[in-house]
C-alpha cells in the first residue's frame, strides 16, 4: 500500500489511487488517478515531483476561504486546468468543523461520524463531485483531486470513483484508511493541531489525532446514509451525482486495463 504514496515534504497524503483489481478481472490503470492534501506548503522539490507526473486537470474541493488561506503552490512548468467551486464546500475542512465544541477523543469521533452522515448530500459539495466525475469522463490525461487534508471530501470522492470502477469494498476501505500512514502523518497532525487550537482552544493531543485521522466507520457511515436514502450506492451515484450505467461504462473503458 505504501508503494502508491508519493513521499513529499510539504504536500501530504499524495498518492495514486489506481492499480487495484477492478470489474470483470480488469485492473485500474496506475499513474492516472491521483489524490492529495493541499499544496500550499510544498517546497520546490515537492513541486518538481508533482510536475513530473504529467497531471492535466486538478479538482480542488476546497471553498474560497480555504483556498485564500492556503493558496496552492505550482511548479514553473505545472499548468493544469483547475476546477473549484465559487462558494464554500464545507465552510471549514470537515476535521476542523468537527472540532467545534469537542474536548475528548470520544466526542471528536462522534462529531466526525455526524459529518460523514451528511457528506453525501452536502449542498455545495455535490456539484464538485459531479464536476470531478465529468473530469474523469473526459479522460484528458492524469488528474488530481484534493481538499485541505485530502482525507474527508477527497476520501469520499475517491471511494465513489473506485466503486464505479468496480474496486472491491475491502480495497476501497483499505485505500481510504491509508490516509493514516500516507506522507508525514506527524507533521500533518502538528499542523492541524495548530489550526484547530487557534480556533477551538487547547484540546488534547488524543482529540487532535482523532480529528486528523480517518476510520473505516466514517466511510461506512457515508455509504450507509447514501444507500438508506437511495437503495444502493449505484442508485445514489445515478440520482445525485449523475453517474448512470452508461457513464459508468465510459469510465471503465477509460480507466481499466486487462
Amino acid at each position: 500500500m505504501q508503494d502508491r504514496v508519493l513521499k513529499l515534504d510539504g504536500v501530504h497524503n499524495f498518492r495514486d489511487y489506481g492499480n487495484y483489481a477492478a470489474a470483470d478481472g480488469a485492473r485500474v490503470k496506475a499513474g492516472v488517478l491521483w489524490r492529495s492534501a493541499q499544496h500550499g506548503d510544498g517546497n520546490d522539490a515537492d513541486l518538481a515531483a508533482i510536475e513530473a507526473l504529467g497531471i492535466k486537470t486538478v479538482v480542488d474541493l476546497r471553498g474560497p476561504s480555504e483556498r485564500a488561506a492556503k493558496p496552492c503552490r505550482r511548479g514553473p512548468g505545472f499548468d493544469p486546468q483547475v476546477f473549484a467551486y465559487p462558494e464554500e464546500t464545507a465552510g471549514l475542512a470537515l476535521h476542523t468543523e468537527a472540532a467545534d465544541g469537542v474536548i475528548t477523543a470520544t466526542e471528536a469521533r462522534a462529531a466526525m461520524l455526524r459529518l460523514y452522515d451528511g457528506i453525501p448530500f452536502r449542498e455545495n459539495l455535490v456539484p464538485m463531485l459531479r464536476c470531478y466525475f465529468e473530469v474523469l469522463r473526459r479522460a484528458e490525461g492524469p488528474s488530481l483531486v484534493h481538499c485541505v487534508a485530502g482525507k474527508d471530501r477527497t476520501g469520499f470522492a475517491v471511494a465513489l470513483a473506485q466503486h464505479v470502477l468496480g474496486v472491491s469494498h475491502d480495497d476501497i476501505v483499505a485505500d481510504y484508511v491509508l490516509t493514516n500512514q500516507a506522507g508525514n502523518i506527524e507533521a500533518r497532525i502538528a499542523a492541524g493541531a495548530t489550526q484547530i487550537r487557534a480556533n477551538r482552544g487547547n484540546i488534547s493531543d488524543e482529540t487532535i489525532r482523532t480529528l486528523m485521522g480517518v476510520e473505516a466507520d466514517y466511510l461506512t457511515t457515508a455509504f450507509g446514509r447514501a444507500t438508506e436514502r437511495h437503495g444502493s450506492i449505484d442508485a445514489y451515484l445515478a440520482e445525485v451525482i449523475g453517474v448512470d450505467s452508461v457513464f459508468r461504462d465510459e469510465l471503465r473503458a477509460a480507466y481499466l486495463e486487462a
